[in-house]
């Protein structure tokens, strides 16, 4: 005898069940990297296994290869995944900025600060410096996609700032290395001593503006 509410082919009566909404394939993607980019953070590139990071995403391993080839591929999707917005958006903003360029370097490092520093996408940087050296060809590609972007983006500030006669000094041009070391030290500071001594980011930041501009031959317009 069958149960009311339910059919031979189905003897539990889940037919009358709503079933799960399935993840469209960019929402899938997105989870994806997310579980990526914990796992990263948590064991390192070397430590990480495809395996670990289907299971924090929730999905088959199978489907996770559909995405990502292998874990060098899921890498550098979760690189790319993380930057391109970030720079994508500074060098919109640098090309169409019309103040000063003290108020060009607080804009962008406030907006480094909140995306890089403040963000889970400081577990990058940290894995790259912590591993760039065990797989240069990840180093490689890091440089590619957000380094020599960086560098770009810097270097067009300086020159903005020598053609507008703000400055006096190309030394940025030659090091832009010297303008975001301290960007560097706030994502390692926010992740190894915060606990112990809180670090005030956009103050040092500013106060690192300030000492820039000092060195470059600051003459405010």
């Amino acid at each position: 005898m069958v149960k009311r509410g339910t059919t031979r082919s189905d003897p539990t009566g889940d037919a009358a069940r709503p079933r799960a909404r399935r993840l469209d394939p960019e929402a899938r993607r997105r989870a994806i990297l997310d579980a990526a980019l914990i796992v990263f953070a948590e064991n390192g590139f070397a430590g990480t296994r495809m395996d670990d990071v289907a299971a924090r995403a929730g999905v088959a391993k199978g489907t996770l290869y559909l995405y990502f080839e292998d874990k060098k591929a899921l890498f550098q999707g979760l690189v790319h995944d993380a930057a391109d917005p970030v720079l994508g958006v500074l060098e919109e903003r640098v090309a169409s900025f019309e103040g000063d360029t003290r108020e060009l370097l607080a804009v962008v490092f406030a907006h480094l600060a909140a995306q890089a520093v403040h963000s889970p996408r400081r577990h990058l940087v940290k894995l790259m410096m912590g591993e760039g050296e065990r797989f240069p060809e990840l180093a490689d590609f890091y440089y590619r996609e957000v380094v020599s972007r960086g560098m770009g983006i810097l270097r067009t500030i300086n020159a903005r700032a020598l053609e507008r006669g703000e400055i006096t000094s190309d030394a940025g041009l030659r090091f832009p290395q010297l303008i975001i070391a301290p960007l560097l030290v706030a994502v390692m500071w926010e992740s190894l001593f915060a606990r112990s001594e809180p670090l005030d980011t956009t103050d040092m930041l500013m106060t690192h503006v300030d000492l820039v501009l000092r060195g470059l031959g600051w003459r405010k317009p």
